[in-house]
């Protein structure tokens, strides 16, 4: 097939980006929208001058440092963390089956003020345009630096966290009991993607005014491993407000118990869809860790429209954390939620994830995707991803 001839020019071209590899100074992007797994590098007085005239980005607050004035350094509270992301592959069944080429790039920045807060900020880009991007759900900005989300963070007392932000997640407080490490993008939703997965308000609406969405959440840690968390987007942005009548705002709340072998989460959102009109989601995730074995994680999610009949939707997934050198991954998931009426349509994934060092790492992977009345579609794809 055209699909696997044109692969034969993999290693090949794998050959020729090795050089460029090596000095990209071995950064790594697993998710960039999401930067918690991406190793933070502290840029404490490291652009120190004699005769410092510039001020200092992101500068922090009292009580942690003597005077505002940095001396043209950054703040000593002050991180930041980049990473890339190079992918080769091709899908045949795809529109172009062509061997293709992608990318993606992102920076972190964290900031301070007083030892217990956080101020964060998420700048990204890519030039995505393929079918192996879009499975993987690189960014497709144009190579457009954008900023994709800023929050503050802070604790009110010793178990209650609050976030308040633009273009991010209700669900970015939520701890999903899930520990599948997914290749594709669908199946790293655990099979609850609105549920547990719920994004800003601007995610459900075609309002050309929906460009942000202010956010505020928050989250309480009993201790034991017992967390509730819940929040509320608008859509619309300034024009429309927040929990107005011309909004259209979503909520989601999530009661988890995780421990370090088994865990279960139970969630809960409500979208609204006009200003008539509202869907609710509900979600289970679980897992389970076995003694020197792999870890199960299974996912289940319902949806249910004013108006129309409930749709439900599964997940369920294998992680061998210790595979050889490296880790292995296994899953299945429906493409979207389903009715009883509706022909269940799947896709299967399977990965091996290799740590070079420890700012690169190599992922090839295979998926397969279901389609109606046409063959399925069949990716080969080798993800090289870079932390610095």
């Amino acid at each position: 097939m055209k699909l696997f001839k044109s692969l034969l020019v993999a290693p090949a071209t794998i050959g020729l980006l090795t050089p460029f590899s090596v000095s990209a100074n071995e950064v790594n992007l697993n998710d960039i929208s999401n930067y918690s797994d991406v190793e933070s590098i502290e840029f404490a007085n490291s652009f120190d001058k004699e005769e410092p005239t510039q001020s200092t980005l992101l500068a922090g607050g009292e009580g942690l440092v003597d005077s505002h004035d940095h001396d043209g350094s950054f703040s000593t509270t002050t991180t930041a963390s980049f990473g890339a992301d190079f992918v080769i592959g091709a899908v045949d069944g795809a529109a172009a089956e062509a061997v293709t080429f992608d990318y993606q790039y992102g920076m972190s920045l964290s900031t301070s003020f007083t030892g217990e807060d956080s101020l964060d900020l998420t700048i990204e880009t890519g030039n995505s345009a393929s079918a192996s991007g879009a499975i993987l759900d690189m960014n497709s900005m144009g190579d457009t630096m954008t900023l994709d989300g800023i929050t503050y963070t802070f604790p009110l007392g010793e178990s209650l966290t609050v976030m308040v932000g633009d273009s991010t997640d209700v669900s970015a407080l939520y701890s999903t009991a899930c520990t599948y490490s997914a290749f594709t993008d669908l199946l790293g939703n655990c099979g609850s993607g609105t549920a547990a997965g719920l994004g800003g308000g601007s995610d459900f609406t075609a309002s050309p005014n929906s460009a942000s969405s202010a956010t505020v959440a928050t989250s309480y840690d009993f201790g034991n491993g017992f967390t509730v968390a819940g929040g509320v987007s608008s859509a619309g942005g300034d024009s429309d407000g927040l929990l107005t009548n011309e909004s259209l705002d979503v909520y989601g709340v999530q009661a988890a118990y995780n421990t370090d072998s088994y865990g279960v989460s139970l969630s809960y959102a409500l979208t609204e869809t006009s200003n008539t009109a509202e869907t609710s989601f509900f979600g289970v995730n679980a897992y389970y860790s076995l003694d020197g074995g792999p870890s199960l994680s299974v996912g289940f999610e319902s949806e249910d429209p004013d108006g129309s009949a409930e749709e439900t939707g599964y997940f369920a997934g294998l992680t061998w954390d210790e595979f050889g050198p490296g880790s292995l991954s296994v899953g299945i998931s429906t493409l979207e939620n389903y009715t009883d009426a509706q022909d269940e349509l799947f896709q299967y994934e399977v990965a091996y994830s290799y740590a070079v060092n420890d700012g690169m790492t190599i992922t090839p992977g295979v998926f397969i995707t279901e389609v109606a009345n046409a063959d399925d579609q069949t990716g080969v794809i080798l993800k090289t991803s870079f932390s610095f």
